[in-house]
């Protein structure tokens, strides 16, 4: 689980988002193919909200998948 050691919601750069999600689909946390929503089990609710205004700032939707975080991936059939 990743959380901040602050009562205040840190703030997360797109970047930062994009490593945390890297790092999850590696450890086989979550799926490349799962919608981004899912990352929100992974954060505290008050750093969630702060996640949210950055992926939508960057054009991100919470539909989207995991894949479309990743820089340079395709989906490929297993």
């Amino acid at each position: 689980m990743i959380t901040t050691a602050a009562k205040q919601p840190m703030p997360y750069s797109i970047d930062a988002i994009k490593h945390d999600a890297c790092n999850l689909v590696e450890e086989g946390c979550i799926s490349r193919l799962q919608p981004i929503y899912k990352l929100c089990q992974f954060y505290g609710d008050r750093d969630w909200v702060c996640i949210e205004c950055e992926l939508e700032r960057n054009e991100f939707f919470l539909r989207d998948r995991i894949i479309d975080l990743l820089d340079g991936e395709e989906i490929r059939e297993d």
